[in-house]
């Protein structure tokens, strides 16, 4: 509806532009939905934006705007001019009553648009390490990055949904220490903390080799999965693999173990992946060292303190950060730089990483080594999202992945549901702090839980055809629905909200921001609930047959659109709550 207006006040403007003598581009006007009833359905802004170039007064303008524009082909009702030069409109309910046939007709492309048409996409999320479940901060970044896919799929974009796989590294080396470790006890060989200790090139504390056993790292991975896979081990490899090195064996054997886990928790949420791309494959196909001698061609690499380094202050950075540590080992900044070529080497028009607050400070580094590398940077962009506590009882849940103290993905999803952990996850605005209240997520109280809240909105419009199935009476055909029969403030109300799905689709997917969708579909719930309840001033099944086709019609235009909004979260529409 918005776009059907805008395209209309486009022309208005172009022809009184004309008629002064002016041929410039047009201003950036805006045309908002109004906040109050009173003014209007919308508010455009143009005539003040012109005020100054054409040198006359904005209401004048403003004027001259709503006779070139009359009714746009019967789409507007009224228009007034407000303030010191706003227009506002009020649209014909003729064309609110128009707009069921319009959704009907649509189904589930209702809302859908090709602005993306013909471009190439990639959405990079997850990509944890493989070294433990997946806990509530991947879990956020999952369901964020995948409703973001369906998203811009939904606006015409050929979108890839990627994960990379990063199994190098420290972490994975400590990942294999602990695994050994564990093994190590389950043969009754784990030795005592030694007094003395060896510090790394990195100043960080390793676990020392006493025979044949090890101590468990310092900062190592504890947790019941750990055990697992070292009993994994013992039971395939016996004694056999004491004196293997943690670092080969007992590490790949504890990252396949780990991801094949990841990967059935992403399946039980329905993300299936396009692409896993395992870092690895920079190694082995020469891409870091390309990315480093393209580097230092330029003279943005450098060596000093016994490591290799990016000069980022010639590229408006702060400092200078490591590229190449002292050991020889890549830090992640490298191959991330080498990844990000990568991507514009296999001709995404647009790449979007999904991140968790951790990464916001490389992020610049990567963008403007790239830029320096000939890639476009502004086509890079970063979707930040905040970290998510657990509440319980109105007491927060404290946890801790090093310790495996936290709750898994898995073990919330087992407690509130697929759709609850969805819906929850996706909610809120991404940059900010997510707070999962655990007590909330498990109500069942459709009327307490947003995510039930919206099902059972979905539901009730197939209570509606069950009960007219009941008392034999045949759904309508979309020629036997007169919405004109919509004429209850209530009704014209739903339909507007009806009307605002494409503009609110097109702003989510511009703005790379699904939760937007979250509360539009809360918002239309909240006025179809009330409306389905007072059975005495909105009866729907009545004897009054054009005004229950037209009430029907109205709930299978509320159906659809609840269908597609859900949809883009992947959130399921049960028939019956």
């Amino acid at each position: 509806m918005r776009e059907q207006l805008l395209h209309k006040i486009h022309d208005a403007i172009r022809l009184v532009l004309t008629q002064w003598g002016d041929t410039d581009e047009l201003p950036p006007f805006t045309l908002e939905v109004s906040r109050q009833a009173e003014h209007g359905d919308f508010a455009c802004n143009a005539a003040m934006l012109l005020a100054k170039r054409l040198k006359k007064n904005p209401r004048e303008i403003a004027q001259t705007l709503m006779d070139a524009l009359g009714s746009a082909d019967g789409l507007i009702a009224r228009a007034e001019i407000a303030g010191p030069g706003f227009v506002n409109l009020w649209l014909s309910s003729a064309r609110w009553q128009t707009l069921i046939r319009e959704i009907l007709q649509a189904g589930e492309h209702y809302g859908a648009s090709k602005i993306g048409a013909g471009k190439k996409l990639q959405v990079e999320f997850v990509s944890a390490n493989p070294t433990g479940p997946l806990t509530l901060g991947h879990g956020r970044q999952a369901i964020l990055g995948d409703s973001l896919a369906r998203l811009l799929a939904f606006c015409g974009y050929d979108v890839t949904r990627e994960y990379y796989f990063n199994n190098g590294g420290r972490q994975m080396r400590v990942l294999g220490h602990s695994v050994k470790a564990r093994y190590l006890e389950l043969l009754g060989k784990a030795a005592s903390p030694p007094t003395e200790w060896f510090e790394d090139p990195e100043n960080r504390w390793q676990p020392t080799h006493c025979g044949l056993s090890v101590v468990f790292p310092s900062d190592g991975y504890q947790g019941e999965y750990i055990v697992q896979i070292a009993r994994k081990v013992l039971d395939q490899h016996g004694d056999a693999w004491i004196s293997e090195p943690e670092d080969q064996g007992f590490r790949l054997v504890a990252q396949e173990v780990i991801f094949a886990e990841i990967r059935t928790t992403l399946d039980r949420l329905g993300i299936v992946f396009d692409v896993y791309y395992n870092e690895t494959t920079l190694y082995e196909e020469g891409k870091l060292d390309a990315a480093l001698a393209a580097l230092r061609a330029q003279d943005l690499a450098y060596e000093a303190d016994g490591a290799v380094w990016i000069r980022a202050t010639k590229l408006g950075l702060d400092r200078d950060r490591v590229l190449v540590k002292r050991t020889g080992e890549p830090t992640y900044l490298l191959p991330d730089i080498a990844y990000h070529c990568e991507k514009f080497r296999r001709g995404f028009d647009y790449v979007i990483d999904v991140q968790g607050a951790d990464h916001i400070e490389q992020f610049p580094f990567v963008r403007a080594a790239v830029a320096a590398l000939g890639c476009d940077a502004e086509r890079i962009e970063l979707v930040m999202h905040q970290f998510v506590t657990l509440t319980r009882d109105g007491e927060q849940v404290k946890q801790s992945t090093r310790r495996a103290t936290f709750v898994t993905v898995d073990e919330l999803v087992e407690d509130v549901g697929i759709d609850v952990f969805r819906f929850f996850m996706v909610q809120r605005k991404a940059e900010g702090h997510l707070d999962f209240d655990l007590d909330l997520a498990k109500s069942s109280e459709w009327s307490k839980n947003p995510a039930i809240y919206l099902q059972y909105a979905y539901a009730r419009t197939y209570g509606i055809e069950r009960k007219a199935a009941e008392i034999q009476r045949a759904m309508p055909t979309l020629d036997e629905i007169d919405a004109t029969r919509l004429e209850l403030p209530e009704e014209i109300e739903l339909l507007k909200k009806l009307a605002e799905f494409p503009d609110l689709v097109l702003q989510a997917a511009r703005a790379r921001e699904p939760h937007h969708l979250a509360y539009f579909l809360r918002d239309l719930a909240g006025l179809w609930h009330p409306y389905h309840q007072d059975g005495k001033h909105h009866r729907i099944l009545s004897e009054d047959v054009g005004l229950t086709n037209a009430r029907i019609g109205l709930a299978l235009a509320v159906r659809t659109v609840l269908a597609n909004g859900l949809r883009l979260l992947g959130v399921s529409t049960p028939e019956r709550m």
